[in-house]
């Protein structure tokens, strides 16, 4: 989930508008987006979605206010496009072989990402938004939905080596993996290390072995 650098852009304005973060322009338009989203989300990370100010959010990115306001609206719209860019900018899953391998990569890439001061805050701040803002909520949900997919692979490959049960539920085993990392950021304040990842991994990997997401397939 760790993001690279700020990425293609969206406008969110009235009916008929593309939603945040569905276009891609380039050159001067990319770099403003770039610009804002970064200035949004350190403004995220030090005030959560109380704190954000579209035209505190301009200063930061030294951009006119007009286009701040026309792009994006309100600070939901500008969430949602922040959480677009950050699900499109994550680095992509890490293939090793083996079940145990590829979950223990995908547990220390949330660690990381988690324990960072800036994204854990970040993380907490728009997780604290979306149970107060449908938009927020919605972009959330389509931000992890574009990193269990991205990871989904490799667990079907393991049931395809035989490696877990036929029927394996590929995306909770995912979902496994980052669990009880997010619950130490936002619930017990334990510290969110290497340990903490390297037992997530492997509960995850045990418990998929064992059986536990056999049958239990949504979609």
């Amino acid at each position: 989930m760790t993001s690279r650098s700020p990425g293609s852009s969206g406008r969110a304005g009235g009916p008929g508008s593309p939603e945040p973060g569905s276009l891609r322009p380039g050159g001067r338009t990319a770099r403003v987006r770039a610009a804002v989203l970064q200035a949004a989300g350190d403004a995220l990370a030090e005030g959560g979605l109380a704190g954000l100010d579209l035209a505190d959010v301009a200063r930061r990115a030294e951009v006119g206010r007009t286009t701040v306001y026309r792009r994006w609206g309100t600070p939901a719209h500008l969430v949602a496009d922040l959480l677009a860019d950050m699900a499109e900018q994550s680095l992509p899953r890490t293939e090793t072989g083996t079940l145990l391998g590829d979950l223990r990569a995908n547990a220390r890439l949330v660690q990381r990402t988690l324990a960072d001061a800036r994204q854990g805050a970040l993380f907490k701040a728009v997780i604290a938004a979306a149970t107060c803002d449908e938009e927020a909520a919605a972009a959330l949900r389509r931000f992890y939905d574009t990193r269990v997919t991205e990871w989904e692979p490799c667990v079907r490959q393991a049931v395809e080596r035989g490696e877990l049960p036929a029927g394996t539920d590929t995306r909770e085993v995912v979902r496994a993996v980052s669990a009880p990392l997010y619950y130490r950021l936002l619930t017990t304040g334990e510290p969110l290390d290497e340990a903490a990842a390297e037992r997530a991994a492997v509960a995850a990997a045990a418990a998929a072995q064992a059986g536990a997401f056999a049958g239990t397939a949504t979609s």
